[in-house]
């Protein structure tokens, strides 16, 4: 059975860092799609990084690009979002996410639909 739990989440000032962790069980980092998307309320899901954890290219929105960092530990079978410079806007419930579907052609890492396995999510709120 597949599992992903997130944590380090919190309350930060504009400015600050946080960094995401999802521990993943039932799959192997290192031979998986990982992503980290998220959501604020009124808002649709939105992809923020995500890469093939085999080596493929790490993709982020426009949006981070520059300030947020997707990486793994395949050891811990672990996957981290590092976020700097934080900004109210990004202000939402982060998931993680997996998939072990190495056929199927999306185009992108950052589409919901890319991933079959989803964590509960940790919520991230900066302040001004």
């Amino acid at each position: 059975q597949v599992q992903l739990v997130e944590s380090g989440g919190g309350s930060v000032q504009a400015g600050g860092s946080l960094r995401l962790s999802c521990v993943a069980s039932g799959v192997a980092v290192g031979r998986i799609f990982m992503g980290w998307f998220r959501q604020a309320p009124g808002e649709e899901r939105e992809g923020v990084a995500g890469f093939y954890t085999g080596g493929g290219t790490k993709s982020y929105a426009a949006s981070v690009k520059g300030r947020f960092t997707i990486s793994q530990d395949t050891a811990k079978n672990t996957v981290y979002l590092e976020m700097n410079s934080l900004k109210p806007e990004d202000t939402a419930m982060y998931y993680c996410a997996a998939d072990s579907r190495l056929w199927l052609v999306t185009g992108t890492t950052l589409a919901p639909q890319r991933y079959s396995y989803w964590g509960r999510g940790t919520q991230v709120t900066v302040s001004s």
